[in-house]
């Protein structure tokens, strides 16, 4: 179970609390964050509200919480509907009066997007808050930055990416650290996998194949389950003092094939080609000292249960 006041078991969706939406999802609670240092809850702009994550965050944060920015509409109390990029004027006017801006809007691999949209956006989201006196901005970054690094990962601006994905967000994060100054400060947050938003369970399809090395395990990565992120997403942002950088997961390193098998989800062992990469460790000591996770929120189990609870309420 999750500790604190605002409480349920691990992916269950209270059903007294609903949104008014069409389709009448079920809210999932998550424990209250840490206070800011004069008692108050911090007030969020949550841009990119419409994706994936934005999803799980609507879902489990209460109401008055947050502001919602998307591109296109979204059932959600204080949502707002604007272009970031085309109209800063109403961005930064969204912002007025937060305390926190988190930006996950971004380009995505295998959609067709731009990978620079996510610098630019970046460069949006401070703006906004500068021009807002928002103080502190968190941007989404990703554990693809570390590109094919071994060993535990630890937070360092000298990375060297792959993908187009992971450089588009390594150039974020230098000009989220080059910005930060001015009366805002800037935390890139390198997500590691979340349970249901990745590859492998929010992904899965029947004929499912999932490599397996010689020591006969499936790759192993450092995960999260999504009610837990939304949990620490909430207490990061009523702390003032982080680091430019910081990793995103839970201190386990869980298979992937153990991800599958909790889930009831079927798959086929294959050959691993010669560039598949076994294991993505990232390094959450820091993290930890920020917000602490329970060896529960580090189990496969756990986070399985998450994903299963917000799907049966239709928000992931």
């Amino acid at each position: 179970m999750i500790g604190g006041e605002d409480t349920a078991p691990v992916g269950a969706v209270n059903r007294k609390t609903r949104w008014h939406g069409a389709k009448h999802r079920g809210r999932v609670r998550v424990a209250s964050p840490k206070n800011m240092g004069d008692g108050a809850i911090p007030q969020i702009l949550v841009m990119g509200a419409g994706g994936r994550i934005g999803r799980i965050l609507r879902a489990c944060w209460p109401e008055g919480v947050a502001r919602w920015q998307s591109r296109g509409a979204i059932e959600t109390p204080g949502a707002v509907q604007l272009d970031p990029l085309a109209d800063p004027g109403a961005l930064a006017g969204a912002a007025r009066g937060c305390d926190v801006v988190l930006c996950l809007s971004g380009a995505i691999p295998g959609r067709g997007a731009n990978m620079r949209d996510n610098i630019a956006l970046a460069r949006a989201a401070i703006a906004a808050a500068r021009a807002a006196g928002v103080p502190r901005v968190l941007l989404a970054s990703s554990a693809a930055v570390y590109g094919r690094a071994g060993g535990l990962l630890r937070e360092t601006p000298d990375t060297e990416p792959v993908s187009d994905y992971g450089r588009a967000k390594l150039a974020m994060e230098r000009l989220g650290a080059g910005l930060s100054c001015g009366g805002v400060t800037v935390t890139s947050l390198r997500l590691g996998n979340i349970v249901g938003v990745d590859a492998i369970v929010g992904g899965w399809r029947p004929g499912f194949t999932l490599d397996v090395f010689a020591d006969g395990r499936t790759p192993r990565r450092s995960y999260i389950g999504p009610v837990t992120l939304a949990r620490v997403l909430r207490d990061l942002a009523g702390q003032g003092g982080l680091p430019p950088l910081l990793n995103l997961a839970t201190p386990a390193v869980i298979e992937m094939g153990a991800l599958l098998d909790c889930a009831g989800l079927a798959w086929h062992p294959r050959v691993p080609p010669p560039e598949a990469i076994a294991e993505v460790t990232l390094d959450v000591a820091p993290l930890q000292g920020y917000c602490p996770m329970t060896r529960e929120e580090a189990q496969a189990q756990t986070m399985v249960d998450e994903w299963r609870g917000l799907k049966a309420a239709g928000w992931i």
